[in-house]
């Protein structure tokens, strides 16, 4: 599975890319690219090994131009939802899995801060719109139903094809035999009345239980817990959140516990109003994080092209190419 984030933003006053692509095999970073250094970077050495300088050139070029797509999009969405300052977001998942069955699934998809905005409906080549804003998107888009049969060739096979290239070059790589971090656990709470986060980073392997006790007690209700998602140095982050009245808080204990194989025993950290915790328990810090602030994590397969002009393979006439993105 072959993973890639498209991630841009409106950030004022944050010191931090407002385009980030990075590309992800089974979690693993292979490939990243953002607007401050401007070049699209391996970041594995079997990447290294099968790629020549002219992918990373095409690549590069792919990216910058992609880059001021969404930059327009961010503008186009604000203008939509009659927004004029913050920080905002449009993101852009794209990509396929392959399934220990020979099954395949593959998406593509877009949000804006953090909600879903559109995606792509590969049975009946439609586009779906998540909310009013959206259905502009989505009758441009469908004016013609040319995306949508390029996008489901490409997910449905050459997207396959290159993910199980991919898969061979980098099995050494993905076994990663031996490697263990345990995470490091964070309590917060923006302020009395919002919800408690239990944040755990920088941990591998990738499987993590994290649950609530309340005076002793496993706690179910009102939690919500997120996806498990990867960081750029090939670890992961996962959070659980807490819903509970001020008043609840502060007459009953509540603790979040931690399960995972790079901890000797269960991780317990009891909230106290007013607060934060946290508890470094490893040694590899989630750097992704301060570029990830209020965005939500997409995916993205991209391919490989063998002939020396870049691995960014387009299918059929100039007429037919795959647009890597849309316009809003």
């Amino acid at each position: 599975m072959l993973r890639f984030y498209i991630i841009t933003a409106v950030t004022p006053g944050i010191n931090s890319p407002e385009y980030i692509e990075v590309g992800l095999l089974d979690g693993e970073p292979f490939v990243y690219y953002d607007s401050k250094i401007k070049k699209m970077i391996p970041k594995t050495e079997w990447i290294k090994n099968n790629e020549d300088e002219d992918c990373w050139d095409a690549e590069t070029q792919t990216n910058q131009a992609t880059q001021e797509i969404f930059k327009a999009n961010i503008a186009t969405a604000m203008s939509r939802f009659n927004q004029t300052e913050g920080v905002h977001t449009v993101q852009a998942m794209y990509g396929c899995e392959l399934h220990d069955d020979g099954t395949t699934t593959g998406y593509r998809q877009e949000g804006y801060d953090g909600e879903d905005f559109i995606s792509l409906d590969l049975n009946t080549l439609t586009w779906t719109a998540a909310n009013d804003k959206a259905v502009i998107t989505k009758n441009k888009w469908e004016a013609t139903g040319t995306n949508a049969h390029q996008w489901k060739g490409y997910l449905e096979n050459t997207c396959i094809e290159w993910l199980q290239k991919y898969v061979s070059y980098s099995r050494d790589t993905l076994e990663r035999k031996g490697r263990v971090y345990p995470p490091e656990v964070t309590l917060f709470q923006k302020d009395s009345s919002s919800p408690v986060v239990c944040h755990a980073t920088g941990f591998f392997p990738k499987g993590v239980a994290i649950f609530w006790q309340k005076n002793g007690e496993d706690l179910r209700e009102n939690v919500e817990l997120t996806e498990t998602l990867p960081n750029q140095d090939g670890t992961y982050q996962k959070r659980s959140i807490l819903t509970v009245s001020p008043e609840d808080l502060n007459k009953n204990k509540y603790s979040c516990v931690v399960h995972h194989s790079g901890l000797e025993k269960d991780l317990v950290l009891a909230f106290q109003p007013g607060v934060s915790i946290g508890v470094n328990v490893g040694a590899i810090l989630a750097v992704l994080l301060l570029v990830l602030v209020g965005c939500a994590a997409f995916l993205i397969w991209r391919k490989k092209k063998k002939n020396g002009k870049g691995c960014r393979r387009q299918m059929g006439s100039p007429n037919e190419q795959l647009q890597w993105g849309l316009v809003y």
